[in-house]
């Protein structure tokens, strides 16, 4: 297997645009990676695309607009993990030697797609979802449960919001750039008790671009080097009826792997960028990803650790509670934020001598797996 390099990231502002097409948002992205990779788009010999809602042809409708045509182009759809899954597919390509350079582009319209204004439901047909089971619902049953084994305050829950939306206040590509108390959580709207709206991420649209190469050419055209250690997917075991909702299988399982073929664990890391799109997701990622010990993920938090300028800065972008959800979109967007913290170009949330980043996204839920149903997590490192 060849080593794999990121040499051009980009992505548009993400926020409500429903002025703007989605494949305008991908091609905006695009256009973006390639200035930044200094490169002629004519030399990109595969594209994957990925996007979730309403997708037809994506990969060729945005690479049209940049100028691209006649090559292998192919879409991907996996839930929020699509763009993570896209950049996989792509890392896949040019580890084994298929191609050489490539882009991998998602995006997104949240506010004009055809469930704008719904919730984002489950599999149509699924029973647990047509029994109630939907994506904050079942995040509120993790919230209560976290609080009633692992000694969760509400406070507790609504931390990793505030320090997301603090830190968004540094992104000039976030949505919302204002920062929040408790207060202001606790009196917003209820969605589904103990969660109101300020733990959830707000309705977006985006897109993001990554294109990698092999080291013959990204020495070509950089010298901040950005290689991708370890890319891995993966699908939810049958569901055991799990006892403990916030001991998620698929999680751990997942990193162990990532870490494994990176030959890293995660005391390696600088920072990480997983999926937020509810509060308590950060909470129980912290051990599903094996960043503290079981039972420690509340301390890990109160400790000051995944603050920017501590330990193992999480989400300095902001996460998806402040930059949104743009389904399609947030799986490259956070490969994209780890490039620029790697390369040191994050600006004022930067994470200084950041060496080592995971990109993290996982989602979907389907009756008799595991929840959630897949995941990917893309490792970092210069």
């Amino acid at each position: 297997m060849r080593d794999v390099y990121v040499i051009g990231i980009g992505q548009s502002i993400f926020g409500k645009n429903p002025q703007y097409h989605p494949i305008f948002l991908g091609a905006q992205a695009a256009k973006a990676a390639i200035k930044d990779a200094g490169i002629d788009p004519r030399i990109l010999q595969v594209a994957y695309g990925s996007r979730v809602m309403d997708a037809t042809q994506t990969a060729q409708d945005i690479m049209k607009h940049v100028g691209v045509a006649n090559i292998d182009m192919n879409n991907v759809e996996n839930a929020c993990a699509s763009g993570g899954t896209a950049v996989h597919m792509l890392w896949k390509d040019i580890a084994y030697g298929i191609y050489d350079i490539g882009i991998a582009v998602g995006c997104e319209s949240m506010t004009t797609c055809s469930i704008a204004g719904k919730l984002v439901g489950v599999a149509g047909g699924d029973l647990n979802g047509d029994l109630g089971i939907t994506m904050p619902s079942l995040a509120a049953l993790v919230a209560r449960r976290m609080m009633e084994t692992r000694g969760a305050t509400i406070e507790d829950i609504a931390r990793s919001s505030i320090k997301n939306h603090r830190n968004a206040c540094l992104n000039p590509y976030a949505q919302y750039k204002k920062a929040i108390t408790l207060e202001d959580i606790l009196k917003a709207k209820m969605i589904a008790d103990p969660l109101t709206t300020l733990h959830c991420c707000p309705v977006t649209d985006g897109g993001a671009a990554v294109i990698l190469c092999t080291g013959d050419i990204a020495r070509k055209y950089t010298t901040k080097l950005v290689k991708i250690i370890s890319s891995v997917t993966l699908s939810a075991t049958f569901d055991s009826t799990e006892e403990d909702l916030v001991d998620v299988e698929i999680m751990r399982s997942l990193a162990a792997k990532a870490y494994g073929k990176a030959g890293i664990g995660p005391e390696d890391l600088s920072l990480v960028e997983l999926h937020d799109a509810f509060s308590m997701e950060e909470l129980y990622s912290y051990e599903g990803l094996l960043l503290c010990p079981k039972y420690e993920g509340i301390n890990f938090l109160r400790s000051g650790a995944t603050e920017i300028g501590g330990k193992l800065p999480v989400n300095p972008s902001g996460g998806l509670l402040s930059l949104g959800h743009p389904l399609g979109a947030s799986g490259v967007r956070v490969v994209a934020e780890v490039t620029q913290h790697l390369r040191g170009e994050a600006g004022a949330r930067q994470v200084q001598g950041a060496k080592v980043g995971m990109a993290q996204m996982v989602g979907g839920y389907l009756t008799g797996l595991g929840a959630p149903s897949v995941g990917v997590i893309n490792l970092l490192a210069i």
